[in-house]
């Protein structure tokens, strides 16, 4: 039968979170329910939810950076069990049968997979993500979460991880260039940023922050960086030409595109992960001088996830959180788009248990 939970949900992009019940599905045989401990807040649930990225269907619970514990499973459900530490991400279905699909690129699905929030589910629903007690999920889209991951800690990895893990492995960050490690560059030291830096150090490479003032120096260095640049500073970007093999770009604003190619070396990388809501303009000089390459990364796939993960905890490697209170989600909003967070906010669900649903 299906269930009822409670659930921070917005009617609309201008009114409140409330707490709320929601309903989840009737369990399939091949599903998992997760009583979820905490659920990290992305910078693409603003988007979404504020109609950044086109019209949401509200009422709408978003939510996709998901830590908990299995509390059922389906009858054909056959690698896990109840008591198991599990994570969800951005996805919560795909075809399964497509090239990308069997490629363990479920983020790429030809047929068009199904988001945590917002997406239209195989029963013609409408996902709801997860800012709720509870979540039903088939099992090929749940990850396990290692026993020396907090859950705080790593419920913003099922995003901000593998956002960045993804582009950094396969760019090549802890590849040696001449016999020297990869000069990488992350653009911002936000939440994705701050998990960019750390990967890429422990893959390796040569990390430098580039930010617009040194406020964060001290944090960089921390996580990993070599060093901090401020982008702002008189000729920055004439005395940092050609200076990098790889440039992770992880804001969601608009910046010159163009002159931040222009600190790449010859067949550098800049991978973009940040979607700000604006277009981007390019000049196709900017690539062909140099033969450099700009190229887009989405999330990454499940299996790619269960091994960022895994890195995560070979490494000790997690998000930076600041853990809140579901009425402090509106704030925490604010804040976050303010660039105020440090480094990811996090919601405690045991704090459903006290608060009245409207």
């Amino acid at each position: 039968m299906p269930f009822t939970v409670k659930a921070l949900q917005k009617t609309g992009p201008e009114q409140p979170f409330r707490v709320t019940t929601i309903e989840r599905r009737d369990p399939r045989p091949d599903d998992v329910v997760i009583d979820i401990r905490a659920a990290g807040i992305c910078h693409s649930d603003i988007h979404t939810i504020r109609n950044e990225w086109g019209e949401a269907s509200f009422p709408l619970t978003v939510g996709h950076e998901i830590a908990g514990v299995v509390s059922a499973v389906g009858a054909d459900v056959t690698d896990w069990k109840v008591g198991d530490r599990a994570g969800v991400g951005c996805l919560v279905n795909s075809c399964g049968s497509c090239e990308e699909c069997r490629a363990d690129q479920e983020q790429n699905c030809l047929e068009g997979n199904v988001g945590t929030y917002n997406a239209r589910d195989v029963d013609g629903t409408v996902t709801q993500g997860g800012y709720a007690e509870q979540v039903v999920v088939n099992e090929r889209f749940v990850c396990r979460i290692p026993d020396e991951l907090a859950f705080d800690a790593a419920a913003p990895l099922l995003c901000a991880g593998i956002t960045t893990y993804s582009p950094l492995r396969r760019w090549g960050a802890g590849e040696t260039v001449d016999g020297r490690a990869k000069r990488v560059a992350v653009l911002g030291l936000g939440g994705l940023g701050h998990m960019g830096v750390q990967i890429a150090a422990a893959m390796g490479a040569e990390v430098t922050v580039l930010s617009r003032t040194l406020k964060k120096e001290q944090d960089a260095l921390a996580l990993g960086a070599t060093r901090v640049l401020a982008t702002t500073e008189e000729d920055f970007f004439r005395d940092h030409r050609g200076e990098f093999d790889l440039i992770l770009n992880t804001i969601s604003a608009s910046i010159p595109v163009d002159r931040y190619l222009g600190l790449l070396a010859p067949r550098g990388v800049m991978a973009v992960v940040g979607l700000p809501p604006e277009q981007q303009p390019v000049g196709f000089g900017s690539l062909i001088g140099g033969a450099k390459v700009l190229a887009g990364s989405n999330i990454g796939g499940i299996a790619e996830t269960q091994e960022m993960l895994d890195f995560c905890a070979e490494h000790g490697l997690a998000a930076k959180v600041e853990v809140i209170g579901v009425h402090e989600a509106d704030a925490a909003y604010d804040r976050v788009v303010a660039g105020d967070v440090h480094f990811r906010a996090v919601i405690d669900t045991a704090t459903f248990a006290d608060a009245a649903a409207e």
